[in-house]
C-alpha cells in the first residue's frame, strides 16, 4: 500500500465545509464505476488501513475463495461532489481508490494499477505518456413507463444550434466537470440525433483516466437531474452514428524536454488492443 501524507488536514477541512460522506470509487474491468460510501470520520482510517470489500462480486476481479480485497484512497483525487455540496443536507465527496490484496500488494486486475504500471515503465524509458480523449455520448428520454429507452432527446445534428435542445444540459455538465478540476475545451452536438461530445484538456495518462471516469459518473448524474439518461454505449441505435472515445496520445521526452511524435505509440497500442475497443468505440460497452 502506497504511503500517503497524514489525511487529517484534508478530512478536517472537508468536515468544516459540511462534508459528511465520502464515496470510495474504483472501476471494474469494463470501466464501470463502483463505489462504497463511508462517513467522513472514517476516511482517515481508510487511508491508513484500507476499506475491505468482496472482490468476488465485482466483474472480472476474484473468485469466492480469494474475495478479500481492500480499497486504498488516493487523496490527490479527493473532491467535493458539486451536486451534493456541504451546504446541503448530504454533503458528499469522492476519492478514487486503488485495489489491494490482503498481502498489501496491488491487485493485478485493477485497471488503474495496470495503467500505472505501464506509465511507470514508460517513465523508466525516459518518457511521460500524455493522453487527451474526446468522449461521445447519447442523451435519451425515458419512456412513458419511466424505463430507459433509445429515445433521442432531440433531432439535431453536428454543431446544430437552433434544433439543439441540450445546450443548457451540456453547460451544466461543463460547470460540474470544471468544479472537479477538469479543464473543459469544448462541448457540442454530435452527428446523430441526441448525440453529444465534451472534450477536456490532455494530461498524463493516469490523470486523464481518472478524469474520464469522473466524466462518466458526473455526466450521468447531471443528465438524471434533467430527466434524461446519458449512455456511453458504442452503438445504442441501429443505423445511425455510434459513439467513440478518440484518444490523442503523445510521448514527452524527459531528457529532451519536448514532445515526440504520437505515431509510434498509436501504432503500438493499436497492435496490442482488440479492434473492438480501439479506436472509435467506447471501451465500456453497456455503460
Amino acid at each position: 500500500m502506497t504511503e500517503q501524507a497524514d489525511p487529517t488536514d484534508q478530512v478536517e477541512a472537508a468536515a468544516a465545509r459540511g462534508i459528511r460522506f465520502v464515496q470510495l470509487q474504483f472501476t471494474d474491468i469494463l470501466g464501470i464505476v463502483k463505489a462504497v460510501t463511508i462517513p467522513i470520520h472514517r476516511l482517515g482510517d481508510s487511508v491508513r488501513h484500507g476499506t475491505w470489500f468482496d472482490g468476488s462480486s465485482v466483474e472480472g476481479f476474484t473468485r469466492i475463495a480469494e474475495s478479500d480485497q481492500y480499497l486504498a484512497p488516493d487523496m490527490s483525487t479527493f473532491h467535493d461532489i458539486p451536486w451534493q455540496p456541504g451546504s446541503g443536507p448530504r454533503g458528499t465527496a469522492r476519492v478514487i481508490c486503488d485495489v489491494y490484496t490482503p498481502r498489501g500488494e496491488p491487485f493485478a486486475g485493477d485497471p488503474r494499477y495496470v495503467l500505472r504500471r505501464q506509465v511507470e515503465r514508460a517513465k523508466r524509458m525516459g518518457y511521460i505518456v500524455n493522453t487527451g480523449p474526446e468522449l461521445e455520448f447519447f442523451l435519451f428520454r425515458r419512456g412513458e413507463d419511466g424505463e430507459v429507452k433509445p429515445l433521442p432527446h432531440d433531432q439535431a445534428g453536428y454543431f446544430d444550434f437552433s434544433t439543439d435542445l441540450a445546450q443548457e444540459v451540456r453547460q451544466d455538465m461543463v460547470d460540474t466537470l470544471e468544479a472537479f478540476g477538469i479543464s473543459v475545451e469544448a462541448a457540442h452536438h454530435e452527428v446523430a440525433a441526441g448525440q453529444h461530445e465534451i472534450d477536456f484538456e490532455y494530461s498524463d495518462a493516469l490523470r486523464t483516466a481518472d478524469n474520464a471516469i469522473t466524466f462518466k459518473f458526473a455526466l450521468k448524474a447531471i443528465a438524471q437531474q434533467h430527466g434524461l439518461y446519458a449512455t456511453f454505449m458504442p452503438k445504442p441505435i441501429h443505423g445511425i452514428n455510434g459513439s467513440g472515445m478518440h484518444v490523442h496520445q503523445s510521448l514527452y521526452s524527459i531528457a529532451d524536454s519536448r514532445t515526440r511524435s504520437p505515431i509510434p505509440l498509436r501504432r503500438t497500442v493499436c497492435r496490442r488492443l482488440p479492434s473492438r475497443t480501439w479506436p472509435g468505440s467506447s471501451p465500456t460497452p453497456g455503460a
